[in-house]
């Protein structure tokens, strides 16, 4: 049996977990009842070997992982998006009666499309635009583009991490980080091959090596990096080419995650350590309620039961 790597995400009351072209997202829902939904697809991976090419798999399961994040948060947010759920879900129900299967598959994947294109076009002016500005207001004063561009990614990181540190204070992404927190413990105590009950799940850290929070903040150490060699006669010029490298950088610290994820050596260790460190924001101590949600999501998309029985008996192959 070859060795699984499951990933996750929080989303509005529940935990989305994937295990290769499988994901299931589970969700608490308003009357306390656990609603799981399970979606089968084919990824850009397996399609071809292309796009298992190192730095290429990056980019592509960027993509996905976005895509698949943004479908389970709107799922997730419909069993909550009325004081009345049950209002909410017969109006929804009847709207659905009104249109056909193909014209409500093409109106959720435009609604989709869209809300993808808004998140990345605001990641675009908070995390790339809005640097450069301050950047090339500085520059006015310090002539020196290798000292303005680590000055820029400086200015980047801090803007990240105040984002995240001013969302965390809203009482409903609180509770978002307290199930991102349940992701990780399930996942770690999964890993460690033992039985997932709430009780053991909840002994174990609510950080992980393969979180996405480690991955966007490595994108920014390397950005840092990268940027710093890139020359170019205008700002709009630089930006367009800093744009157009996103998805090298992307793939790059794809990569980087995916090693300090399978390996245990002092310099994985050491060098995750920082990533680590940025998910005291964007985690939080769950309940026993919400790792069961989290259970409840591994337990569609892999019988953890048999795998850990395999861990044990030493027939889990890399």
């Amino acid at each position: 049996m070859k060795r699984v790597r499951i990933g996750g995400q929080a989303v509005m009351e529940g935990v989305m977990m994937k295990n290769g072209d499988r994901y299931a997202v589970a969700v608490r829902k308003p009357d306390k009842d656990i609603e799981v939904k399970v979606v089968d697809y084919v990824s850009m991976a397996s399609r071809s070997v292309f796009f298992r090419v190192p730095i290429i798999r990056g980019v592509v399961n960027f993509v996905e992982s976005l895509v698949i994040g943004v479908k389970t948060l709107t799922y997730s947010a419909s069993f909550y998006d009325d004081e009345e759920p049950e209002k909410a879900e017969k109006e929804k129900k009847e709207k659905k009666k009104e249109r056909t299967p193909e014209q409500q598959k093409r109106a959720d994947d435009a609604a989709m499309i869209g809300t993808v294109l808004f998140s990345l076009v605001f990641a675009i002016a908070l995390f790339m635009m809005l640097p450069a500005f301050i950047g090339e207001l500085i520059d006015k004063v310090i002539d020196n583009r290798i000292i303005m561009s680590a000055i820029e990614g400086v200015i980047r990181l801090g803007i990240f991490l105040g984002y995240v540190a001013l969302i965390s204070l809203m009482k409903d992404i609180q509770r978002v980080f307290m199930y991102h927190g349940a992701e990780h413990k399930t996942i770690n105590c999964f890993e460690a091959g033992v039985p997932l009950t709430p009780e053991n799940v909840k002994k174990y850290s609510r950080y992980h090596k393969r979180c996405g929070t480690s991955f966007l903040f490595i994108v920014m150490i390397i950005s840092i990096i990268v940027f710093m060699f890139i020359s170019a006669d205008t700002a709009w010029l630089r930006l367009v080419i800093r744009l157009l490298l996103v998805p090298v950088i992307a793939g790059i610290s794809y990569e980087f995650i995916m090693f300090a994820g399978k390996s245990d050596s002092k310099l994985a260790n050491a060098l995750s350590v920082p990533g680590m460190w940025v998910q005291r924001l964007t985690t939080r101590e769950p309940d026993l309620d919400m790792i069961a949600v989290a259970i409840k999501s591994v337990e569609a998309v892999i019988d953890w039961e048999a795998y850990q029985d395999a861990m044990h008996k030493g027939e889990i192959e890399d």
